[in-house]
């Protein structure tokens, strides 16, 4: 009896972080950032346009909390005006395969500024409204395409029992460089260990990673 009743107390304060908390922190943090970017936002937007030319922002359907689809928004990075990467079919039978190691097709060419944008995660930033809106949060598993979600293991689908993030756990432990295995092992501690501690500190790291551009895709 014990038992259940402190796994029951850690879920309560596990929704409490989550839906209370975190979501509070969500609006405030991108409210604030919003406004503090906005020159830069602009400025980022008029150079995209006389180095890149139109669209100004790529957007793609994402699988969200509890595999929700919601559009995710980001500047354009690609030569292209095509929808990045969704032309791609995979073909696994079981789930995604552990070694699989996520590559750009060669079709879909980086632009010039797109490289600088992508390096320093400028490109991310209109994810802002994403967070405002509550399609994600500043911290979670990266939101992944539709086209490799509907692979998923009973096991992978568990790191859709949070809201995606702007930068996550996976992120500022390899990043770019790890394998998906390795990237759903990452998201999978962090669901179960999710906490405002660990969003702190996740949340740093991103920061120098930012800053020095390490391990950009």
């Amino acid at each position: 009896m014990k038992k259940n009743k402190h796994k029951a107390l850690n879920q309560s304060n596990h929704y409490f972080y989550n839906r209370i908390g975190k979501r509070s922190a969500d609006i405030i943090g991108s409210i604030t950032l919003i406004i503090i970017l906005f020159p830069f936002i602009i400025l980022f937007s008029i150079i995209l346009v006389l180095f890149s030319g139109r669209p100004l922002f790529f957007r793609q359907i994402r699988s969200g909390l509890n595999d929700c689809p919601f559009t995710i928004w980001k500047f354009r990075t690609m030569k292209t005006e095509l929808i990045e990467y969704s032309d791609h079919q995979y073909h696994w039978t079981k789930e995604v395969p552990k070694d699989f190691l996520f590559t750009k097709p060669e079709h879909l060419q980086v632009t010039r500024i797109g490289k600088i944008y992508r390096k320093f995660s400028v490109d991310e930033i209109p994810q802002l409204w994403n967070v405002l809106k509550g399609d994600m949060s500043f911290v979670g598993p990266r939101p992944e395409i539709v086209e490799i979600t509907i692979h998923y293991s009973s096991e992978q689908k568990k790191r859709l029992l949070v809201k995606p993030g702007i930068t996550g756990y996976a992120q500022v432990y390899g990043r770019s460089t790890i394998t998906y295995g390795e990237k759903i092992e990452r998201d999978l501690y962090y669901v179960q260990n999710c906490s405002f501690i660990l969003d702190f500190k996740i949340i740093i790291r991103s920061i120098g990673i930012v800053i020095t551009g390490k391990g950009a895709y």
